[in-house]
């Protein structure tokens, strides 16, 4: 009894889409047709892409001379600053209301981790300004460390 259920309710969802395809008549268009027309006028469209150096393969400094960097300069970027970690099972985590203390992996007075887009570039300490928190960069990992990090 339910197949003929599930039957009757699938020929109706057919003949819905039956008559909802009937209706578009001829503005029906081949999609195929449509995408492959879009990569071929595209493709001679384009503008020739500035080429970029490769990653130095030595560990010659990273400068910002040579290609224009201009059109990366803008993109913005998230930057977060990790006092410490630490993992507990979900019983605890459960159990943790206001007042709960969570001991981290840091020693007190131990640099924070300056993380942008989760790549660790700097360590730094608190500091506050106007009211406000802030940090100190105290040491900055130097570009060829960080794309040595990216490997």
């Amino acid at each position: 009894m339910a197949n003929d259920m599930n039957t009757q309710d699938d020929q109706a969802l057919a003949d819905e889409w039956a008559a909802a395809l009937e209706e578009t008549g001829d503005a029906q268009v081949d999609i195929d047709a449509l995408l492959a027309a879009d990569t071929a006028s595209s493709a001679n469209n384009r503008l020739p892409m500035e080429e970029f150096g490769g990653v130095p393969k030595s560990n010659e400094p990273v400068s910002l001379q040579g290609p224009n960097l201009d059109v990366i300069l803008d993109i913005p970027v998230s930057i977060s600053m990790e006092v410490g970690s630490t993992d507990i099972n979900i019983r605890n985590l459960l159990q943790l209301n206001q007042g709960s203390v969570i001991e981290l992996d840091r020693l007190a007075g131990e640099p924070l981790d300056v993380l942008v887009n989760g790549t660790l570039i700097a360590h730094g300490e608190v500091v506050v300004v106007n009211e406000k928190f802030g940090i100190r960069l105290t040491d900055v990992i130097s570009p060829s460390e960080r794309i040595k990090k990216l490997r």
